[in-house]
């Protein structure tokens, strides 16, 4: 991933556990959530915060998971408030379930509401087209 000029990003895992990404356009806690609840209560009104979370191997291509491929461009229209795991003012998410590389992820981004919805989801989508994924040793 490409983590723009003042962004924060990182990759951590628990054991037993797959990777978390956390990417945001302000600081991120240390030791946070895998959906980054921590984070999102202090996020900006002009906060980006991306989130790619695996899953068990076993989960790749079930039916939660059938989404092909990680989505690189999200649609503002798609970013609602209902998405969120803890909805807050002013504060609008997406998550979506797929498989890539024949791996499980959930993608799970939040944005604030200045200066624009569009705005903020180009940001997101700009992160996103610079994730690389690659597939596990067999």
């Amino acid at each position: 991933m490409d983590v723009p000029r003042g962004w924060e990003g990182r990759i951590t895992r628990h054991p037993d556990a797959p990777a978390t990404l956390h990417a945001a356009s302000f600081p991120l806690p240390a030791g946070d959530s895998d959906f980054a609840t921590g984070a999102v209560a202090h996020m900006p009104d002009d906060g980006v915060l991306v989130v790619v979370t695996e899953y068990e191997r076993e989960l790749a291509g079930t039916a939660l998971f059938a989404e092909q491929g990680l989505p690189q461009r999200l649609e503002p229209e798609a970013i609602r408030s209902e998405s969120l795991l803890r909805r807050l003012p002013g504060q609008a998410g997406v998550q979506r379930f797929f498989t890539h590389a024949g791996r499980a992820f959930c993608l799970y981004v939040v944005v604030g509401s200045s200066p624009s919805r569009r705005e903020l989801v180009a940001r997101a989508n700009a992160v996103l087209r610079s994730v690389a994924i690659d597939p596990l040793p067999r």
